[in-house]
């Protein structure tokens, strides 16, 4: 059982009768997610650090991370195509090595030039976890789940951040730089032992139908992907409502607190783990609402969208040098939320593709998320340097990336939600003809 844009359930036959057994094997799909997030959020809370550490400007500094998401966001529809024609065993696998070594090779560089490669092998490799857990869910658990499912696939990726910013962020200051890292890089090996003697990438009697290799055949999987309406506010959704906190977290969000509003590196780090809390107590809020009551995607979207801009401005112009803290505290709540409306693309994507490109679309849907967060780490940079560390300004470049999804989010919804009541009517015709 499923259920439609307007919460009626709808009998989708082949579904996947999850279980024990796809508990485990999503289970560590999972824990690869979690320690790629690791990796990917550990500079978050070593930003001053990696300034010091490389003796770079703040444009500089961003560099890290923008070149992470880059490759990141740049992978997602290669991505996507690989785990559609190779499946999502061989697909983590390449993922593990890949973010394993860049998170060694960032504790180990010497010069910022190789630790800006580390960074891009680190991105290239985180790349590949998402994507292939979200495909390793919907082939393992019925469809009705997957609101459920995503959602709590993004709670345990705001885990993995809440690691980076309590257990990385003690190790960093109490062992040093290349203790830490080259430590948290052990977690990567556990994880490539656990995928390659339990991961499978489908109960017995679910295999997807075949793919064929070639361009025709790629060029026909993103055409087809993105000619549905569902996928392209799908990205839109991810685009507008991922950035403004992905963005606080991955990088800007420390230098904030302690440069601009006056905390010390302790209350700061204090403030980003309310972030991760706030985003996995939301995160199963909205997947309980959604999976009851499709309907309400667009509205949750939309409304996180609000609500983020207004704390977002009223902590930028508030008077004084500093906004109090209950206005902070305020503030990172609300960022909390942005993460799991985020996850709310793939909600609009996933019933617009057939199983043989939920890849596909599930690629181009988070590309846009990582493309804003790396557009506004940009914006930041540079501003910081152009306007001497004004952190209003800087932070003013959330406001116009908000602006342009919110356009694109309100001009598909009703195309989506009309194609979504055309093909149900068509699933409940097949299946009054199909013979009992």
């Amino acid at each position: 059982m499923s259920r439609d844009g307007y919460g009626a359930a709808v009998s989708l036959p082949g579904d996947p009768p999850g279980g024990p057994r796809a508990a485990l094997v999503w289970g560590v799909g999972v824990a690869v997610y979690f320690v790629a997030v690791i990796f990917r959020t550990s500079l978050g809370v070593a930003g001053l650090d990696a300034a010091d550490r490389f003796e770079v400007n703040a444009s500089a500094l961003s560099t890290f991370s923008i070149l992470q998401l880059l490759v990141y966001a740049g992978m997602q529809i290669p991505v996507g195509l690989m785990v559609d024609r190779l499946g999502t065993k061989k697909v983590l696998t390449i993922g593990v090595l890949l973010f394993t070594l860049g998170q060694l090779g960032f504790a180990l560089s010497p010069s910022y030039g190789m630790a800006l490669a580390s960074r891009a092998l680190l991105g290239c490799g985180d790349a590949m976890t998402f994507i292939s857990v979200l495909r390793l869910g919907s082939r393992w658990f019925p469809a009705r789940r997957g609101p459920m499912i995503a959602q709590l696939a993004g709670l345990v990726g705001m885990a993995g951040n809440l690691v980076s910013t309590i257990v990385i962020a003690r190790l960093l200051h109490g062992v040093g730089w290349t203790a830490a890292f080259a430590g948290s890089a052990a977690a990567g090996v556990v994880v490539l032992v656990l995928l390659l003697l339990f991961l499978k990438d489908h109960p017995e009697g679910h295999e997807a139908p075949p793919s064929h290799a070639g361009a025709v055949f790629v060029r026909r999987q993103i055409a087809e992907s993105w000619r549905e309406p569902g996928t392209r506010l799908g990205m839109w959704v991810h685009f507008t409502t991922q950035f403004p906190a992905m963005v606080f977290l991955l990088l800007w969000g420390v230098p904030f607190l302690v440069e601009a509003q006056g905390l010390s590196r302790e209350t700061a780090g204090e403030l980003l783990t309310l972030v991760v809390a706030s985003n996995m107590v939301v995160g199963l809020v909205y997947g309980q609402i959604i999976a009851r009551h499709h309907a309400a995607r667009a509205p949750l979207a939309l409304g996180t969208v609000a609500a983020t801009a207004t704390l977002w401005a009223t902590t930028l112009v508030y008077p004084g040098d500093h906004a109090p803290m209950w206005l902070l505290v305020t503030l990172c709540t609300v960022l909390g939320a942005c993460g799991p409306a985020s996850m709310i693309g793939f909600d609009f994507a996933r019933p617009a593709n057939p199983p043989e490109r939920q890849g596909t679309a599930s690629g181009i849907v988070n590309m846009g998320g990582f493309v804003a967060s790396m557009t506004t780490l940009f914006a930041v940079g540079v501003l910081l340097d152009a306007t001497g560390d004004n952190y209003r300004i800087a932070f003013a470049s959330v406001f116009v990336l908000e602006a342009l999804g919110v356009v694109q989010i309100l001009r598909l919804t009703s195309r989506t939600a009309r194609r979504e009541r055309e093909r149900l009517v068509a699933s409940r015709v097949e299946a009054v003809h199909v013979p009992v």
